[in-house]
């Protein structure tokens, strides 16, 4: 499926030979360990210069990749039913790696597995991870590295919800606007670098405006954005503030956190949508997917608790 701003492809696996486009944009060599045919999934999710891939398969494999091109690979491990390393490390579920630019790669599946890999160029790193300094500094990033999911919660969110989103995204008809692409760019990057996050420790000596005002900043920035889903990462990147701060600063003026808080303005948004649509002409899964919603049924939930009815009633009953 293709569009203007994103591109989703999905191919059934009927052999290793699938796998050598594991990563999008790059050559893997792989060579076929347990006996049986090989059959598996691999997904491609496209952002502009950004993407995503997502394996699946059932026999051990051995994968090897020499890249010249000058693009950072985060990887992600899914799932495993037998052991897993990449270089010297051993990989578990939710577990990251980074993979530099430039840098030979090897790894060895030794059964059933799956994965995910985002390719990006260092030069987005500011736009993504701009109210963390220490993930900034593409210096950081030009070392073969390995975190391990400590805060399992973290780490396998972010494992389970990955294939979620490239499923809703291959079932969009239609292109996203270039405004929820992004969106989902920064959804994607969040689900696979949270356990990197995770591991930093704890810093509270930067500089942070009072919590009043940072809020009513913030506030100001999302009115400017209209109805275009905010990431809270894009929040981060703006005021150059950490998520431990920013989630400071809305729990003090709030009582929730930023996250919650960006929730239900976008609960807001999809309200006054559909009051103001047709059922002939416009969806629920459509507009929520637009909005950075994808599980239809918690959306559904988290609709009628803030409304007192479902979406498809607001949308049934136009103002």
């Amino acid at each position: 499926m293709m569009g203007e701003h994103l591109s989703v492809s999905t191919n059934i696996l009927e052999g290793f030979e699938g796998l050598h486009q594991a990563v999008k944009g790059s050559h893997v060599d792989v060579m076929q360990l347990e006996r049986g045919r090989l059959h598996g999934t691999l997904s491609h999710v496209g952002i502009g210069d950004f993407s995503l891939s997502i394996g699946a398969f059932n026999v051990g494999v051995r994968t090897q990749r020499i890249s010249t091109e000058e693009k950072l690979i985060v990887g992600m491990l899914l799932s495993a039913t037998d052991r897993v390393t990449h270089w010297a490390f051993d990989m578990q579920p939710a577990d990251v790696l980074v993979i530099p630019p430039s840098v030979e790669h090897d790894g060895v599946f030794h059964s059933a597995s799956s994965y995910a890999a985002i390719r990006m160029d260092l030069a987005d790193l500011p736009s993504v991870f701009g109210g963390e300094p220490r993930l900034v500094d593409a210096e950081a990033w030009l070392e073969k590295r390995h975190y391990r999911a400590d805060d399992d919660a973290v780490g396998m969110a972010g494992a389970q919800r990955l294939p979620q989103i490239v499923a809703h995204l291959a079932r969009q008809p239609g292109a996203l606007s270039e405004t929820s692409a992004e969106f989902w760019k920064r959804a994607i990057v969040d689900c696979v670098t949270a356990p990197i996050a995770a591991t930093l420790p704890r810093d509270d000596s930067g500089y942070l405006p009072s919590a009043m005002k940072l809020v009513r900043n913030i506030e100001d920035y999302l009115e400017a954005a209209g109805s275009r889903p905010v990431h809270v990462s894009e929040i981060c990147s703006t005021f150059r503030v950490s998520r431990r701060s920013l989630h400071r600063a809305f729990h003090e003026v709030f009582g929730i956190g930023p996250v919650t808080f960006l929730r239900h303005k976008r609960l807001c948004t999809i309200h006054s949508i559909l009051r103001q649509s047709r059922p002939e002409q416009t969806t629920v899964s459509e507009v929520a997917l637009e909005q950075g919603f994808i599980e239809l049924g918690r959306f559904s939930q988290y609709y009628r608790a803030m409304f007192g009815e479902y979406p498809s009633q607001t949308l049934s009953c136009p103002s």
